[in-house]
């Protein structure tokens, strides 16, 4: 179970590093939900993973630590208070600069000539 849950934190991980280095906005704001997913599992998974751990007292033998569940919490609150804020800022961006591009410019696109084009020039 736990190799299998370092596998999804590294996945999850791996695909956020890929996206965040894209050009365009929304991609970057994919990439960065991505990675607070993976963080959240970590912090989850740092209170060890334990089967039938009760989170109230008296409930059970063993109780599972509610420090890493209050960290995740608090993580998932503030990580959708700054999409939704990242994506308004993008949506802004877009609106002015008529783009979605991460510097705001568009990249040199290499010019096309057709064979029409090159006869009469």
């Amino acid at each position: 179970m736990e190799a299998i849950y370092a596998f999804c934190v590294g996945i999850l991980t791996t695909c956020g590093f890929f996206l965040v280095l894209r050009g365009r906005t929304f991609t970057v704001v994919i990439g960065l939900t991505l990675l607070s997913y993976a963080v959240n599992l970590f912090l989850f998974a740092s209170g060890r993973l334990k089967l039938n751990g009760a989170a109230v007292l008296g409930q059970s033998a063993e109780y599972s630590d509610p420090l890493p569940q209050a960290l995740v919490l608090t993580a998932i609150v503030i990580g959708f208070a700054m999409t939704a804020f990242v994506v308004i800022l993008a949506m802004r961006s877009r609106a002015d600069q008529g783009n979605d591009h991460v510097d705001g410019q568009m990249p040199d696109q290499p010019s096309r000539i057709s064979v029409s084009d090159k006869r009469s020039g």
